[in-house]
């Protein structure tokens, strides 16, 4: 599935959901906690938690090598990967000094 931005994704294995800001480059799989991300809105039971470390909400995952970027809408467990490399919260960029 070609991600585009805008685009909102489930994980099937917890409660964590993205929308792809940037696209990436290449194709690949995007993974949460080792599961597949979807489209599909989740209609049966409450996915069961992992143990991996929490995605946090309003925080931006990006992976260099790709050009993807993610903003997490809903946390839970992950850890986030595409294309077999983990992805990496995304830091503020320093202001300018005013002096």
């Amino acid at each position: 599935m070609p991600l585009k931005p805008g685009t909102r994704l489930r994980s099937t294995t917890s409660t964590c959901e993205v929308i792809v800001v940037k696209a990436p480059s290449t194709d690949g799989d995007l993974l949460c906690a080792g599961s597949p991300m979807t489209p599909d809105q989740f209609t049966g039971a409450a996915p069961a938690t992992g143990d991996g470390p929490l995605i946090a909400l309003g925080k931006r995952y990006a992976q260099e090598a790709s050009g993807l970027e993610l903003l997490c809408v809903k946390p839970g467990p992950g850890p986030l990967a595409f294309g077999g490399a983990e992805l990496s919260v995304k830091s503020a960029k320093p202001l300018p000094a005013s002096d």
